[in-house]
């Protein structure tokens, strides 16, 4: 069973994620806060696979209480995704950037937020299917300079190439046409670099590849 926690200030937009998700037989909402000193709280009290955040929230922002919930080693295994009005949310980039697994515009489509929730427990970063690579690279334009890539020396030449085509918003079954392996394989080199590079999920990937210099900005694929 997903546990997830529903963090918006709008009880309105909290009660109809509560009743989408409590209808799947393999989630349920462990819990409900109104702003952001009240989402770390109850992470912390009950332990949710995934939180679904809101950005834009009183008392505590979402990116804020996102920095603490992924830097608190004790809740290493919670998953955040963030809510958005807009797909060109200035702080998009940001939340990845902070440890977020993935976000999404509220207005998405109810399938599509059950499939996010899902994803995130397996371990995939997810974008709003309205967010393109080019809006990755555009946030991607406003991080810091790169930091050169001493950090990816343990990385082989394959898994360099699979963390910079993660970079550019490849999926693993696009990745696998493009090396000409099995999706399961680029699961694995995926899977394998994620490990050595300590990075959280997917989504941190695509941040270390921006901020190594592995992948540049307008690098579409």
């Amino acid at each position: 069973m997903i546990r997830v926690l529903l963090a918006d200030d709008q009880s309105l937009v909290r009660a109809g994620f509560r009743a989408l998700l409590d209808a799947q037989p393999d989630i349920e909402v462990a819990g409900e806060a109104a702003d952001g000193e009240e989402a770390v709280r109850r992470v912390r009290e009950v332990r949710p696979d995934v939180v679904l955040m809101d950005i834009r929230m009183p008392l505590l922002d979402g990116l804020a209480a996102t920095r603490r919930i992924t830097g608190d080693a004790a809740l290493d295994g919670v998953k955040v995704i963030m809510l958005t009005t807009f797909e060109l949310d200035e702080y998009v980039f940001e939340a990845i950037r902070n440890g977020a697994s993935g976000f999404l515009v509220k207005d998405t489509e109810p399938e599509e937020l059950l499939r996010a929730v899902r994803a995130v427990v397996d371990g995939d970063a997810l974008l709003s299917p309205g967010v393109t690579r080019r809006l990755i690279a555009e946030f991607a334009a406003r991080s810091k300079e790169p930091a050169g890539d001493e950090a990816l020396g343990e990385l082989t030449e394959r898994e360099r190439e699979v963390m910079a085509l993660v970079g550019i918003g490849l999926s693993n079954e696009e990745i696998a046409r493009r090396l000409v392996v099995s999706p399961l394989t680029a699961k694995t080199h995926v899977s394998r670099t994620m490990v050595k590079l300590g990075a959280r999920d997917r989504a941190q990937l695509v941040v270390l590849a921006y901020e190594s210099g592995l992948v540049r900005p307008g690098w579409l694929g």
